[in-house]
């Protein structure tokens, strides 16, 4: 078994409720299937334990670009003010 090194995500109530009521309804309309309020629970649980540090990671990766680009235009916007000096 892997180490989990992620602390597990906490939704509040209404995002649950959102996700369970999202997922039954797919099940509904996409797979013909119903499934039940545990079975929707597992699966969100499933995906916040296998998703969520992915797109942590993936957001702090996209962050750091955003940086990286700010930082290169306050670089050239500095040197922009230099004076000619004569």
């Amino acid at each position: 078994m892997r180490r989990k090194t992620f602390t597990p995500l906490k939704l509040e109530e209404e995002q649950m409720k959102y996700l369970n009521d999202s997922i039954v309804e797919f099940y509904a309309t996409e797979r013909g299937e119903e499934i039940g309020l545990i079975h929707s629970r597992q699966l969100v649980d499933l995906f916040i334990e296998e998703l969520a540090p992915i797109i942590y990671n993936k957001a702090l990766d996209d962050a750091m670009r955003f940086y990286k680009h700010v930082e290169e235009n306050a670089s050239s916007d500095y040197f922009s003010l230099y004076k000619e000096i004569s």
